[in-house]
């Protein structure tokens, strides 16, 4: 679990390019992709686009912590 614990600002890095890139993606009504525009198409943005999905479940674990889904009944009792 250490080990994560190092990665977690790199991951978060990662997923805050990756949601720019979707709001991007969002506003332009999907004209523009800037890991596309790039790095081109291919396995190389598919190899960043899985990247940044690894990046995203490393987070997984601080969120239920955040959210108190793994230490049992929820402190207020609900």
């Amino acid at each position: 679990m250490e080990m994560l614990k190092r990665f977690e600002p790199f991951a978060l890095m990662l997923m805050f390019l990756g949601a720019l890139n979707w709001g991007i993606l969002g506003i332009t009504d999907g004209e523009t992709n800037v890991l596309a525009e790039i790095f081109g198409t291919g396995t190389l943005t598919d190899v960043i686009y899985v990247v940044i999905g690894v990046a995203a479940l490393i987070w997984v674990p601080r969120l239920m912590d955040a959210f108190h889904l793994s230490r049992g009944p929820h402190p207020r009792g609900v």
